[in-house]
């Protein structure tokens, strides 16, 4: 193992105390408590090569949970794409040398250490880690341009949880599983499922369900009470499910803006509240509201914004440092006791100006979405390149519409000055596992010929 390094300050453990009888993960049918995970994060940790940075794909989210505990231990910061793309994992290596991959699955073409089949590790306590050893690289969606890091430390990222569990009322939901759809490779599956879980002692479902079929299977197999972790696209697609879904008593919601419609529809679906977490990789999660009932947020405890040449910062809570927010920000009551509350407005970015007049993609996205038969679909400005104007395109998923239909149709909802030009048919939109789209997919797709892109 690495040379250890004598803790000071303040330290956390990787888990809440807990007995050593505890459940803390559930495969299938199988419950791994406390005890056994100790023991194979202990084990792993000896296994694991002596480099700097691990790259930890496991798709299981128990063993990917096992990884991060064991290469905390071995004072390994583990890093986070965004995208486990060949060209992405490249330029990851390039530049980080010092790094290796832990795979269970997916191998991807760097040194890598497969997930061992038993570990059989001896049960023994964790040691508590120092507040300020780095542990994570997260990296920007790339929605916007080239992903950027993001370092973390560990003391951040255990008040953050602890105070979303405080924010989410876990207390009263004990023994509850955890089940995701979204990558716990991310910021978003990191925080709220395995950060959510190891640091409020609720159970981890180790799957990584992503069908409304298989979803439904993780629901009915898990004992109540149960958390669904989710995103809107997969929101869209469960309460559209034939014969609905199983009940459960949360559902959390990130990654993209969530109309309050589909937000009604889910708790109508689920019969439980759903919660929508408003964060970025940057900042980390910063508020929360119930959508259906609040049109403000609140930050969770330790966040603070503050506000500086026309741009809201936040700090504390998972923060490392200062982080700028690229949404509008209205405050509301600043210097009021209690949790920072504020409106949340158009992203910086999302703000498009064709012909002097003004319009967000967000809400250009919202109309296209209410089209009948638009299964899918999103509005990109294209790049200009300094002698013609940049166009307003769509990308849409709509196999029984014609692109007259599309475009009559918007016309009754949004001014003819966003009309896309050109408007491109796709099968499946390119969307990440988080159910975001790169940027530079979008602009790729919207790059073929006049002909190609209209399609019909």
């Amino acid at each position: 193992m690495n040379q250890k390094i004598p803790l000071t300050g303040t330290t956390y453990p990787i888990s809440r105390p807990a007995g050593s009888d505890d459940v803390v993960a559930v495969r299938g049918q199988r419950r791994i408590r406390l005890a056994e995970f100790q023991g194979d994060a202990i084990a792993l940790a000896a296994r694991l090569p002596d480099h700097r940075y691990i790259l930890n794909v496991c798709t299981d989210r128990y063993r990917f949970m096992v990884g991060f505990a064991a290469a905390l231990l071995r004072r390994q910061v583990s890093l986070l794409p965004s995208s486990d793309a060949p060209a992405m994992l490249e330029a990851l290596a390039a530049d980080y040398p010092d790094l290796y991959a832990l795979t269970d699955t997916f191998q991807p073409r760097l040194r890598s250490l497969e997930y061992p089949q038993m570990l059989g590790g001896m049960a023994a306590s964790l040691p508590e880690i120092a507040e300020t050893q780095p542990a994570l690289i997260l990296f920007t969606s790339g929605s916007t341009g080239k992903p950027k890091p993001v370092p973390k430390s560990w003391g951040p990222l255990v008040r953050s949880a602890r105070a979303a569990g405080k924010r989410l009322g876990l207390s009263r939901l004990a023994g509850a599983t955890v089940i995701g759809t979204v990558p716990h490779q991310h910021s978003y599956g990191l925080e709220s499922t395995i950060l959510l879980g190891l640091q409020n002692g609720i159970i981890i479902d180790a799957g990584w369900p992503l069908y409304p079929a298989d979803i439904r299977a993780a629901i009915e197999r898990a004992k109540r009470p149960s958390i669904l972790v989710t995103s809107p696209v997969h929101l869209r697609a469960l309460v559209a499910e034939a014969g609905g879904m199983p009940e459960v008593d949360l559902i959390l919601s990130a990654t993209a803006p969530l109309p309050v419609a589909l937000a009604t529809a889910a708790e109508a679906c689920f019969a439980a509240p759903l919660i929508e977490i408003y964060g970025c990789t940057e900042a980390g999660q910063v508020a929360t509201r119930r959508t259906t009932a609040e049109t403000y947020w609140r930050c969770l405890d330790g966040v603070e914004l503050h506000e500086k040449a026309g741009s809201t910062w936040a700090s504390g809570g998972a923060v490392d440092g200062v982080a700028l927010l690229h949404d509008r920000i209205e405050r509301i009551g600043a210097g009021q006791p209690g949790p920072a509350m504020f409106l949340l407005g158009e992203r910086a970015a999302d703000l498009v100006d064709v012909a002097g007049k003004r319009a967000s993609l967000a809400d250009l996205n919202h109309q296209l979405l209410s089209i009948p038969g638009v299964q899918d679909g999103v509005f990109v400005m294209g790049e200009s390149d300094g002698q013609l104007v940049a166009r307003l395109m769509a990308v849409v998923v709509a196999p029984a519409l014609t692109s007259d239909a599309i475009s009559s149709a918007l016309r009754m909802r949004i001014d003819p000055a966003f009309l896309p030009r050109p408007l491109i048919f796709v099968e499946a939109l390119p969307r990440n596992a988080l159910g975001k789209l790169p940027r530079e997919a979008l602009l790729l797709l919207a790059g073929r010929s006049p002909g190609e892109a209209q399609g019909r």
